[in-house]
């Protein structure tokens, strides 16, 4: 898992509202698929997407499968990405000092 894969993954827009809809609250494939414009078997394979790239998890809930966000990959992504914004503000910060310094 890297986090290419995971901005990969977010990548598509279906992909993205299936991850925001298993982000909301844990659904079957069947839930999903009855909420979007795809069939089962393409929300599936959007969910294996996500499920590969470490963002969602799956459990067996007798023969249903219920897929959630998985909150380390989320932790993992946002720690990665506030690295890069606090080096941008720290960035823009001394640009915007360097000018009061003059």
């Amino acid at each position: 898992m890297t986090y290419e894969n995971m901005f990969s993954a977010l990548g598509d827009s279906t992909r993205r509202q299936v991850f925001e809809a298993v982000a909301d609250r844990p659904r079957a494939v069947g839930d999903l698929a009855a909420d979007l414009p795809v069939s089962r078997p393409a929300v599936s394979q959007h969910l294996k997407v996500l499920s590969d790239a470490g963002l969602v998890v799956c459990r067996a809930e007798g023969t249903r499968r219920i897929y959630a966000a998985r909150p380390e990959g989320l932790a993992e992504l946002r720690t990665w990405l506030e690295r890069y914004w606090s080096d941008a503000l720290e960035s823009f910060a001394a640009e915007v000092n360097k000018g009061r310094d003059a």
